[in-house]
């Protein structure tokens, strides 16, 4: 069963001006495993990780560290702890499906939460 859908976008242009601005961003919004990537990806992932926070309904403290986007055989990924993965818990999500795209200078992603 679904539980939750969210869908972003990003400029990337736009995004890549902020993390230049705002040093400590990227520290704040990635794991070190996402920090090293082009700001496309970097966007992607921002996109995905708001697309998170949308199917799970935006909760309060939500720490940005607490979900990140890996890469497997399959595709992206999303892995969660502490305060995003106990969100989830609480409403009985076991499976997130992510789809990411760029094209145009935007950043899309996609999630559905599903129990």
């Amino acid at each position: 069963m679904i539980i939750g859908i969210g869908v972003d976008v990003v400029d990337i242009e736009r995004f890549g001006r902020q993390l230049e601005r705002t040093p400590g961003l990227r520290d704040r919004l990635f794991v070190p495993a996402e920090r090293g990537l082009n700001t496309q990806s970097l966007a992607a992932r921002f996109a995905a990780k708001e697309s998170v926070a949308k199917a799970l309904g935006a909760p309060a403290g939500m720490n940005w560290q607490d979900c990140w986007i890996g890469l497997d055989e399959q595709g992206p990924t999303i892995n969660v702890k502490g305060t995003v993965a106990a969100v989830a818990k609480a409403k009985g999500i076991k499976h997130w499906h992510l789809s990411m795209s760029h094209d145009g200078g935007i950043s899309t992603a996609m999630v559905i939460a599903e129990s």
